[in-house]
Protein backbone atom coordinates (compact mmCIF):
# COMPACT_ATOMS: atom_id res chain seq x y z
CA UNK A 1 0.00 0.00 0.00
CA UNK A 2 1.48 3.61 -1.21
CA UNK A 3 0.09 6.36 0.79
CA UNK A 4 1.11 9.15 2.94
CA UNK A 5 2.45 9.02 6.38
CA UNK A 6 -0.18 9.06 9.52
CA UNK A 7 1.29 10.55 13.28
CA UNK A 8 1.57 6.95 14.40
CA UNK A 9 4.03 6.04 11.52
CA UNK A 10 7.32 7.87 13.01
CA UNK A 11 9.19 4.72 14.70
CA UNK A 12 8.51 2.57 11.72
CA UNK A 13 9.42 5.40 9.29
CA UNK A 14 12.57 6.20 11.68
CA UNK A 15 13.36 2.22 11.86
CA UNK A 16 13.32 2.14 8.21
CA UNK A 17 15.47 5.50 7.97
CA UNK A 18 18.18 3.15 9.43
CA UNK A 19 18.69 2.01 6.25
CA UNK A 20 19.84 5.09 4.76
CA UNK A 21 23.25 6.55 5.36
CA UNK A 22 23.25 3.53 8.18
CA UNK A 23 20.99 6.48 10.70
CA UNK A 24 21.29 4.90 13.91
CA UNK A 25 17.85 5.16 15.70
CA UNK A 26 17.41 8.13 17.58
CA UNK A 27 16.03 8.71 20.98
CA UNK A 28 12.46 9.77 21.04
CA UNK A 29 13.16 13.08 23.30
CA UNK A 30 11.48 16.62 22.62
CA UNK A 31 13.63 17.37 19.81
CA UNK A 32 13.14 14.53 17.59
CA UNK A 33 9.38 14.87 18.63
CA UNK A 34 9.71 18.66 17.59
CA UNK A 35 10.88 17.79 13.98
CA UNK A 36 8.48 15.14 13.96
CA UNK A 37 5.47 17.57 14.68
CA UNK A 38 6.73 20.49 12.24
CA UNK A 39 7.08 17.68 9.63
CA UNK A 40 3.32 16.22 10.15
CA UNK A 41 1.48 19.53 11.03
CA UNK A 42 3.10 21.03 7.52
CA UNK A 43 1.08 20.75 4.43
CA UNK A 44 3.59 21.38 2.28
CA UNK A 45 5.90 18.49 3.38
CA UNK A 46 4.87 15.09 2.45
CA UNK A 47 6.34 11.25 3.34
CA UNK A 48 5.26 8.98 0.97
CA UNK A 49 5.53 5.11 2.18
CA UNK A 50 5.02 1.62 0.91
CA UNK A 51 3.53 -0.25 3.54
CA UNK A 52 4.04 -4.14 3.79
CA UNK A 53 3.49 -6.55 5.91
CA UNK A 54 2.74 -4.00 8.16
CA UNK A 55 6.05 -2.09 8.00
CA UNK A 56 7.25 0.56 6.31
CA UNK A 57 9.41 -0.57 3.99
CA UNK A 58 9.68 2.30 1.31
CA UNK A 59 10.06 6.17 1.19
CA UNK A 60 10.77 9.26 0.08
CA UNK A 61 10.13 12.95 0.65
CA UNK A 62 8.62 15.72 -1.70
CA UNK A 63 8.48 18.72 -0.39
CA UNK A 64 6.30 21.40 -2.41
CA UNK A 65 8.31 24.83 -2.47
CA UNK A 66 6.32 28.15 -3.49
CA UNK A 67 8.49 30.14 -6.33
CA UNK A 68 8.15 33.84 -7.61
CA UNK A 69 9.46 32.75 -10.92
CA UNK A 70 7.41 30.47 -13.65
CA UNK A 71 4.28 32.41 -13.21
CA UNK A 72 4.86 32.03 -9.43
CA UNK A 73 4.28 28.12 -9.64
CA UNK A 74 5.78 26.01 -6.83
CA UNK A 75 8.48 23.45 -7.54
CA UNK A 76 8.78 20.17 -5.89
CA UNK A 77 12.23 18.69 -4.13
CA UNK A 78 12.37 14.67 -3.61
CA UNK A 79 14.80 13.14 -1.01
CA UNK A 80 15.30 10.44 1.52
CA UNK A 81 14.41 7.72 -1.19
CA UNK A 82 14.93 4.61 0.79
CA UNK A 83 13.64 1.23 0.45
CA UNK A 84 14.33 -1.66 3.33
CA UNK A 85 16.58 -4.35 1.77
CA UNK A 86 14.68 -7.07 2.12
CA UNK A 87 11.60 -5.59 -0.14
CA UNK A 88 13.87 -4.16 -2.81
CA UNK A 89 13.46 -4.99 -6.43
CA UNK A 90 9.77 -4.85 -6.11
CA UNK A 91 8.60 -1.63 -7.54
CA UNK A 92 7.76 -0.10 -3.91
CA UNK A 93 10.63 3.04 -4.38
CA UNK A 94 9.11 3.66 -8.23
CA UNK A 95 5.49 4.00 -6.79
CA UNK A 96 6.45 5.98 -4.16
CA UNK A 97 8.16 8.41 -6.38
CA UNK A 98 4.90 8.16 -8.58
CA UNK A 99 3.35 9.09 -5.52
CA UNK A 100 5.27 11.83 -5.27
CA UNK A 101 5.00 12.70 -8.85
CA UNK A 102 1.48 12.91 -8.77
CA UNK A 103 1.22 15.21 -5.52
CA UNK A 104 3.31 17.64 -7.38
CA UNK A 105 0.94 17.95 -10.32
CA UNK A 106 -2.10 18.20 -8.26
CA UNK A 107 -0.04 21.20 -6.36
CA UNK A 108 0.87 22.75 -9.78
CA UNK A 109 4.32 22.44 -10.10
CA UNK A 110 6.26 23.48 -12.68
CA UNK A 111 9.11 20.21 -12.08
CA UNK A 112 10.38 17.11 -9.59
CA UNK A 113 14.04 17.53 -8.70
CA UNK A 114 15.95 14.67 -7.05
CA UNK A 115 18.99 14.78 -5.53
CA UNK A 116 21.20 11.95 -4.52
CA UNK A 117 24.92 11.10 -3.01
CA UNK A 118 24.56 7.62 -4.46
CA UNK A 119 27.50 6.80 -6.98
CA UNK A 120 26.07 3.50 -7.51
CA UNK A 121 25.37 3.11 -11.55
CA UNK A 122 22.23 0.95 -10.45
CA UNK A 123 20.62 3.62 -8.12
CA UNK A 124 21.47 6.28 -11.17
CA UNK A 125 19.74 4.17 -13.79
CA UNK A 126 16.77 3.55 -11.21
CA UNK A 127 16.49 7.48 -10.86
CA UNK A 128 16.34 7.53 -14.47
CA UNK A 129 14.28 5.22 -15.56
CA UNK A 130 11.92 6.81 -12.63
CA UNK A 131 11.94 9.61 -15.55
CA UNK A 132 14.99 11.78 -13.74
CA UNK A 133 17.13 13.67 -16.35
CA UNK A 134 20.43 13.57 -15.18
CA UNK A 135 22.05 16.01 -17.37
CA UNK A 136 18.92 18.93 -17.19
CA UNK A 137 20.70 20.77 -14.04
CA UNK A 138 23.70 20.35 -11.85
CA UNK A 139 23.81 20.46 -7.80
CA UNK A 140 25.47 22.09 -5.50
CA UNK A 141 25.98 20.86 -1.92
CA UNK A 142 27.82 22.93 0.41
CA UNK A 143 27.31 20.95 4.22
CA UNK A 144 26.71 23.01 7.10
CA UNK A 145 27.68 20.04 9.19
CA UNK A 146 30.48 17.31 9.82
CA UNK A 147 29.90 14.36 7.94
Amino acid sequence: MIREIVHSDLKGLLKLYMHLHDNPFPELDSRVLGVWESIISDSSHHIIVAEEDGMIVSSCVCVIIPNLTRAQRPYALVENVVTHPDYRKRGLATACLNFAKDIAIRENCTRLMLMTGSKEQSTLDFYERAGYDPNDKKAFVQWLIER
